[in-house]
């Protein structure tokens, strides 16, 4: 693709959580990024996406910029010591491979969700960050647009997002189904390692919960997670017991080798309609024997992982259509690239022209009466646009066919109107 477009990357793909943590932005920094990235090195065509799975720059400019670009997000984040993690960055420097890259991302093909469609939310949020910093040029405004299009036809065409792909989406999911007749119904998540962090993070921007509490045996963890889930409510461990008796569905992802919640726990919770047990606990945290409780019912990870396989399975089956649809959107944007190519010869060959056509009426106008001035500016007008018409078909033409042709023709053209010496703006 003929276009000085670039990427540079920071993904789960290379980089531990330790070293992402460290070098993520949120939506202040990456604004701040933005404008330093145009002001200071003066790139164009900038896009900057910080999610917790990726940090990446999408940047137009003639040379390799990514050291001065990662030494800049190291000053950012205050890490003196960002050379050291220069291993981890991907450094996608022909525009082919950046524009595929950033396709793939935001379709959800390089997600750890397989087809997740929340990265294509976070591609949309990152491309308005760019358009305020007035950072997007007419490349990178054609790329996203075009990105947004195919996003539609995956959507539309394809399973690739039907179904939850993963033990976290499985679990909020089904919490959605089991409470699909419940008002306003309560969700309590008790133990907070990974999974229940993340389904804690799915939760939260759920519109069928809005009542969600965490619980945890160390409080500062809960509260940290509930600061960075967007102030959700927190239950003292030792409260424990009042919550369960409020909630609709608890989920528990505890780690210890025996049941925490037991049937003498669960029966004196004087269970009125039902109340859906969730266990993501490997050994299970929640005793087999806790079904027989009257209105409870219990759903293990076997459950949820059968759920997930299914979904995921689906979405794999999909992607080959996916990296269809893909293809035939960047074929387009190639196209468009190479007629782009010609764009500011065809503009001078207006101007000269217009020049030209306005100095020659000049001269006969004011010999002429209102109505052959008239006369004369619409006959020339249209003139010119037949001698611009064919000239511009020609070089678009050649641009489709080849490159090289295509620079003859411009220069010829060049030559022929005299544009390096006519005074064109």
């Amino acid at each position: 693709m003929s276009h000085p477009f670039k990427a540079v990357s920071l993904s789960f793909k290379k980089a531990p959580l330790a070293i992402r943590e460290l070098l993520a932005l949120d939506e202040a920094a990456c604004r701040r990024f933005l404008n330093t990235l145009r002001q200071e090195l003066g790139l164009s065509d900038l896009l900057v996406l910080s999610t917790c799975n990726r940090t990446e720059v999408y940047y137009a400019a003639d040379d390799d910029r990514s050291r001065e670009i990662i030494l800049a997000l190291g000053a950012l984040k205050g890490r003196p010591d960002v050379g050291n993690f220069l291993p981890y960055f991907d450094l996608l420097t022909a525009a082919d491979d950046a524009v595929q890259h950033l396709f793939d991302v935001a379709m959800g093909l390089n997600a750890q969700v397989v087809g997740d469609l929340q990265i294509s939310n976070q591609v949309k949020m990152a491309y308005q960050w760019s358009a305020d910093a007035d950072a997007a040029g007419p490349f990178l405004h054609r790329l996203l647009h075009t990105i947004f299009f195919t996003n539609k036809r995956v959507q539309t065409e394809t399973r690739f997002r039907d179904g939850a792909a993963s033990m976290s989406y499985a679990t909020v999911e089904l919490a959605e189904e089991l409470t699909a007749d419940v008002a306003n119904p309560r969700v309590l998540v008790v133990g907070l390692g990974e999974i229940g962090a993340d389904v804690c993070r799915h939760l939260a921007v759920s519109k069928a919960f809005a009542s969600v509490a965490l619980c945890n045996r160390t409080r500062s963890k809960a509260d940290a997670l509930a600061e960075e889930c967007g102030g959700l409510k927190v239950v003292n461990f030792e409260d424990l017991t009042g919550a369960l008796r409020d909630a609709d569905v608890i989920i528990s992802s505890i780690n210890r080798s025996e049941p925490f919640f037991t049937t003498d726990l669960v029966q004196h919770l004087d269970v009125l309609s039902f109340k859906f047990f969730i266990d993501l606990s490997v050994p299970r945290s929640i005793a087999p024997d806790v079904e027989l409780v009257p209105g409870v019912l219990v759903y293990n990870v076997d459950a949820i992982q059968s759920k997930a396989s299914a979904a995921l399975e689906m979405r794999l089956a999909a992607v080959p259509q996916v990296r269809a649809i893909i293809a035939e959107s960047i074929a387009g944007m190639q196209s468009w690239a190479k007629e782009m190519l010609v764009s500011p010869i065809i503009q001078k060959v207006k101007a000269t022209l217009e020049q030209l056509r306005l100095e020659e009426l000049d001269r006969y106008q004011k010999k002429a009466t209102p109505a052959e001035s008239k006369l004369l500016d619409e006959v020339t007008r249209s003139l010119m646009q037949k001698v611009l018409k064919q000239q511009v078909l020609h070089l678009k033409a050649a641009c489709q066919r080849d490159e090289a042709e295509a620079g003859q023709l411009m220069e010829l053209l060049s030559n022929f109107f005299d544009l390096e010496r006519q005074p064109v703006a």
